[in-house]
């Protein structure tokens, strides 16, 4: 068995070090996406919803990403509505700022729900 040499070893824990670093910053936007979408499932699945105009909905929408802290403007929420259905899309950009790097992660959650 060859014996590796140590900068290989630290090479590698640099590298290793480097991409926990880069899951750590971009996580926390997924996870608040996640949140954003259980928002939206609760939206959706409740009758005031229903009764609400698209542009009472957008302005909720917006203000719910708003408390979990994401750039979501009204304009950016379709709302879709027909006799029994609800849909509401948001899409929207976070940027995520990474030393020598600045990526912008695109999401777009939706939510349907059927008036029982």
């Amino acid at each position: 068995m060859k014996r590796f040499a140590s900068w290989r070893i630290a090479a590698g824990a640099v590298v290793l070090a480097c991409l926990t670093g880069f899951l750590g910053l971009l996580v926390p936007s997924y996870l608040r996406n996640r949140e954003f979408q259980d928002f939206l499932d609760r939206t959706v699945s409740s009758e005031g919803a229903h009764q609400m105009s698209p542009g009472a909905l957008q302005a909720s929408v917006a203000d719910g990403a708003g408390r979990i802290g994401l750039p979501v403007a009204p304009d950016q929420v379709r709302v879709r509505r027909t006799a029994d259905d609800l849909r509401i899309e948001v899409r929207y950009a976070v940027r995520v700022e990474i030393p020598l790097y600045t990526v912008d992660l695109h999401f777009r959650p939706a939510a349907m729900s059927r008036r029982k």
